[in-house]
């Protein structure tokens, strides 16, 4: 559904001595679910922090075989190749995964829908100026795009899609949910005091860092990486950024993200980067999503609604917006 691109920075310096008693860190940066992890764990020994990452890494690998609809093993596959024939029974843990992203379409009333994944392609988000296609070709690019064809049988422990040619996937949710399984693996292992993990902008923290307030965070100026727009500290949380300052083309003067309404298959306007912190990276993952689908209004409107949830959003004109009661620092 989306491409997150890494607008977030955490800089943190840890060792033996970083202001708490004695913790080592390990950190480990690598390529999974096609994109760029970086782990950490801090604890009481070195080998406890270096075995708790391996352990998350294996984690985040073996929820890549179960939802990666590209591997032609996996459940997830199984269930895109059975579309309009046959349901497919699956593992809990994907049935509840489906079942948790269909909650979050009925949520956003459709502007996040894992069945994006049939979506015809008819743009090329290179930051070129390009023609838009015409109505009728775009509107049958998601036509086969409706969250409620997916019929869940909880007895069976079935997945079925009723069309021929729909499919899944979790690009908008899948990095989410590999962050909070494998900092909950990291947390439950004996002598470690903190984690975080970072899945290429869906990043999740727990613990003790180098900072009593919590596990410092920059946020990215879409305009120029490198530079920091706003931070804060997070603690035991988690905050997904979305933006669309690499992955974008222009019709018309009219800037286009690559991030598609499901329903019109026309990319997004107006948004740069949405941010979305709260408790659960897979929520706040598909949630950073809607709210681009969504506009800067409504989006805000959504998010006031829900308990624990905030977000920060950069519009075209780079004005900072936010819900109610986020608490961040801007530079």
């Amino acid at each position: 559904m989306k491409y997150l691109l890494i607008i977030i920075v955490f800089v943190f310096q840890l060792g033996k001595n970083f202001g708490q008693d004695d913790f080592f860190d390990h950190k480990e940066t690598l390529l999974l679910m096609g994109t760029r992890f970086e782990i950490t764990a801090i604890s009481d020994s070195q080998e406890i922090s270096i075995n708790a990452v391996n352990k998350g890494i294996k984690e985040i690998q073996r929820i890549e075989e179960l939802i990666s609809s590209w591997k032609q093993n996996s459940q997830t596959t199984m269930i895109n190749n059975s579309a309009g024939i046959n349901p497919v029974k699956v593992d809990r843990e994907l049935f509840n995964l489906i079942e948790r992203s269909i909650k979050v379409s009925e949520l956003t009333n459709g502007a996040f829908d894992i069945t994006f994944g049939s979506i015809e392609k008819l743009y090329q988000f290179d930051k070129t100026e390009q023609q838009m296609p015409s109505d009728s070709i775009r509107l049958k690019s998601v036509q086969k795009i409706n969250y409620k064809n997916i019929e869940l049988n909880k007895t069976n422990q079935t997945v079925f899609l009723k069309e021929i040619g729909m499919k899944i996937g979790f690009g908008g949710i899948g990095k989410g949910y590999a962050a909070n399984r494998a900092l909950e693996i990291i947390q439950n292992i004996p002598g470690v005091k903190g984690g975080l993990v970072n899945a290429a902008g869906d990043l999740k923290a727990w613990g003790i860092s180098n900072n009593k307030e919590g596990w410092p965070i920059q946020i990215s100026d879409p305009e120029n990486i490198n530079n920091s727009i706003a931070w804060l500290n997070l603690m035991d949380n988690a905050i997904v950024t979305s933006g669309d300052y690499e992955k974008y083309f222009t019709s018309n003067g009219v800037r286009y993200a690559h991030i598609i309404n499901p329903k019109t298959g026309i990319p997004t306007t107006g948004i740069k980067s949405v941010t979305i912190i709260c408790p659960d990276a897979e929520l706040a993952d598909a949630l950073a999503t809607s709210v681009f689908v969504l506009g800067e209004t409504d989006g805000l409107k959504l998010i006031d609604k829900l308990k624990h949830v905030e977000a920060l959003i950069i519009n075209d004109q780079n004005e900072l917006l936010s819900s109610k009661n986020l608490k961040i620092n801007t530079y």
